[in-house]
């Protein structure tokens, strides 16, 4: 091979890293920039959101606060908070840190973005509950003030979002929310859930696992230093204090919580038991409820277990005629009263 074709190769090779390296919108550089803008963008905004929820709570935020909440090491924590004092968006007081007016406008929209996020997330579409928040997190760095607007429109301009905490308007005002943590609520008092708070992410799947939701009466029948002792939904549930902390709850008057539902779960009816729909539990959301009412289960409606498959799951129930298969995680979401023989072929 001759030397300028050789030349001609490797200037040719050069000049194809030269590209890849620099050429604006894919090349490796252009795109390690975008990424590491949308880093700081993302820890910037975390900041932001912690430390207007600290002012909006009357918690005064620390660095090592800002580092919990953004993930970040104290070093990285005292590097951002000095950004954004020399962007103007707080002041390092001798008691504390304080948001400035630009930077209460920061916060207010990225925790707005965040709860609005949360609340498409659980009435529009299947995820999951305990993915809400961390998919809410990835999307609210993503808006802009007209687009939160926009989609709070979308949802009809939602108070609360799907754990109880208050949804601030696009000027900053928050629904009215007062309650005690349900460690140190009365015992054998009727109460109804508040809020759940949703971090640490353990806690909550715990919640979630039982199947507690705002908006659920309550009634604690015992609480001690080891366990608190409750009865929800019709079932008695038992909760360390550090789990139950998380829960905030109001009280709640004597003829409302008669009127809390009763029963027990669809997957409590064995093949040939019927009973009649009381509710379908608020964990319950989105693509997965709407198949549920389009299917016809509706408070008032019966169904009847048909049959099991081999493996004990899903089950065959009959509603209004036809037959469904559902899951055993989906029928614990719907609550019946069971009915005798004679009422359910009556019905």
């Amino acid at each position: 091979m001759g030397a300028p074709l050789v030349g001609l190769i490797v200037g040719l090779a050069i000049a194809l890293a030269v590209i890849g390296l620099f050429w604006p919108g894919w090349g490796l550089v252009p795109r390690w920039r975008r990424a590491t803008h949308t880093a700081e963008r993302v820890r910037v905004e975390d900041t932001m959101k912690h430390l207007y929820e600290s002012e909006v709570n009357g918690a005064m935020p620390s660095m090592q606060s800002v580092a919990g909440a953004a993930r970040l090491s104290v070093d990285e924590a005292a590097d951002v908070l000095q950004s954004l004092q020399r962007r103007r968006l707080i002041e390092m007081e001798r008691d504390g840190i304080r948001l400035t007016e630009s930077g209460r406008e920061l916060g207010l929209h990225v925790l707005r973005a965040h709860r609005l996020w949360e609340s498409y997330l659980a009435d529009q579409t299947g995820f999951p509950e305990p993915e809400w928040h961390g998919r809410a997190h990835d999307l609210e760095h993503g808006l802009s003030p007209a687009e939160v607007d926009a989609l709070s429109a979308r949802l009809r301009n939602p108070t609360h979002d799907p754990h109880g905490d208050p949804i601030p308007t696009a000027t900053g005002e928050f629904a009215g929310q007062q309650g005690v943590p349900l460690s140190t609520a009365p015992v054998d008092q009727p109460l109804r859930i508040l809020h759940m708070e949703d971090e640490p992410k353990a806690v909550y799947a715990q919640l979630v696992a039982v199947d507690l939701h705002p908006g659920m009466p309550v009634r604690v029948v015992e609480a001690s230093p080891e366990q608190v002792r409750l009865l929800a939904g019709g079932s008695e549930h038992i909760l360390t204090p550090l789990v139950a902390a998380s829960v905030l709850v109001e009280p709640l008057a004597e003829e409302k919580a008669a009127e809390a539902p009763v029963g027990e779960p669809l997957s409590a009816l064995r093949p040939g038991d019927s009973g009649r729909v009381v509710t379908i539990s608020r964990r319950c959301r989105g693509a997965e409820r709407r198949r549920l009412l389009d299917l016809g289960v509706l408070p008032g409606t019966v169904i009847r277990a048909e049959l099991r498959s081999p493996n004990g799951d899903p089950t065959a129930y009959r509603v209004r005629d036809a037959l469904i298969a559902l899951r055993a995680e989906q029928a614990e979401l719907i609550r019946v009263e069971r009915l005798p023989a004679a009422a359910a072929a009556a019905a």
